[in-house]
């Protein structure tokens, strides 16, 4: 038993991330309180309205060598795959350079595959484990993802797949007619594939967030509907975490309130630059056509997945903070391509049927989160900052605060995690 065991432990945020690190905390031997504003696995939650890929294969960062180039048009086209409005651009300058700089050699954007590597393997059979707990087996499965390109010619010229093979990853690689049998419905200007078997997927994000929720609150865990503004301290001891509804004493805390964590870093002096990368989704109820699979487009650049919702499309970024409204026109875009995927799905789809969702994925500029203590104490633990992979992160991040909170040996290295890289 650690020395450690047996702590109130305030976790920051019931998103995927949180309410994993709270089950694990309760396994751990921690009592735990859970704050957020928001019904765990609502539409206000990133870990709602997120693809549901558990793509154990996203190890890139969204930075490569020669991205700066790409800058002026992401400037000049708010409809483009990544977009950065001109009004946040002061703002948004610093995270900026960092991003660019943290993946302007190879050897950065391999050292980050590493490190993601290690806090991405086995994750389809982690959740699957945490499902079965929750008693909802059924919404993870594991029968792998695909990526579908209109030639080989741009998969061989993606310096990501030759990371990804140095790192371990392995995949099947598609010719026109297998893709074909595997996906009948395809669009036929898709002539190669890649089938990535480990990978796997989950039904619906937000339904799995709340079961995990409420797995939490069966075990022990208490909820607090209470927005955190801050955290205080007594010399080096947390000694609360503050909320909009008053002070909830406890000797440790997790920070894992997605975007909205750099303030709570910043209420115990950790400037961190945390970004919010918004995206959208579109998802057509009843669909009469669609992949057989999971499956991810070059061209387009986005997700495409059954959830039990119906079949959404997920993708783009937009830079442009927490507060600007959203631009609809991006998801009107996923859902152009999305009919442009799938050519037997009917283009006059009623309105009532397509549901478009908008929210924010909280991104440190090297595509790595910050998982680690934070500099004022180690009764603060950072989970935050996953970007593209905070479901599928979630698992493992989850028992690493655990290991961290019980002051046990982490079962990664986290040093290319530590808050500590950018203070």
């Amino acid at each position: 038993m650690s020395k450690l065991a047996g702590r109130h432990v305030a976790i920051i945020g019931a998103g995927a991330v949180g309410v994993i690190s709270a089950i694990e905390a309760l396994r751990a031997g921690h009592r735990v309180t859970l704050i957020d504003p928001g019904e765990p696995g609502g539409e206000q939650a990133a870990s709602y309205g997120n693809a549901g890929w558990l793509s154990s294969h996203s190890v890139i960062p969204p930075a490569e060598p020669g991205t700066w180039k790409k800058v002026p048009g992401y400037l000049m086209d708010p409809l483009g795959p990544l977009a950065i409005r001109w009004s946040y651009l002061p703002k948004a300058l610093p995270w900026l350079v960092k991003y660019l700089l943290s993946s302007w050699t190879e050897a950065q954007v391999e050292a980050t595959a590493r490190a993601m590597r290690d806090l991405l393997k086995d994750a389809p059979l982690l959740h699957r484990q945490l499902a079965e707990e929750a008693s909802v087996p059924e919404l993870i499965e594991r029968r792998g993802v695909m990526h579908v390109f209109p030639s080989r010619a741009p998969f061989d010229r993606d310096l990501g797949w030759r990371i990804r093979k140095r790192v371990g990853i392995e995949w099947l690689e598609l010719d026109e007619n297998e893709m074909r049998q595997r996906e009948p419905d395809l669009h036929p200007r898709y002539k190669f594939g890649v089938v990535v078997e480990e990978a796997g997927r989950c039904r619906d994000p937000g339904a799995y967030v709340a079961a995990l929720a409420a797995h939490a609150i069966a075990n022990g865990a208490v909820r607090v509907a209470a927005k955190a503004t801050g955290l205080r301290l007594q010399g080096n001891k947390l000694v609360a975490v503050i909320t909009e509804s008053g002070e909830i004493a406890c000797d440790a805390a997790v920070v894992a309130a997605g975007a909205r964590s750099r303030q709570l870093a910043a209420s115990i002096g950790d400037s961190l630059p945390l970004e919010t990368e918004r995206g959208y989704h579109v998802m057509i109820e009843n669909p009469e056509s669609g992949p057989r699979n999971s499956m991810m487009a070059s061209d387009a650049k986005m997700v495409v997945n059954w959830t039990d919702k119906g079949l959404r499309a997920a993708g783009t970024v937009e830079i442009a903070g927490l507060d600007a409204e959203p631009n609809w026109k991006r998801a009107e875009i996923l859902r152009e391509h999305l009919l442009g995927m799938f050519p037997k799905l009917p283009k006059d789809i009623p309105a009532s049927r397509i549901k478009t969702w908008f929210g924010h994925r909280p991104s440190m500029p090297d595509g790595r989160p910050c998982i680690g203590y934070a500099r004022a104490t180690p009764d603060v633990v950072y989970a935050f900052g996953h970007g593209h992979v905070g479901l599928v992160g979630s698992a493992r991040t989850g028992r690493l605060v655990a290991q961290l909170l019980s002051g046990r040996e982490p079962e990664i290295p986290l040093a290319p995690f530590a808050p500590a890289r950018f203070l």
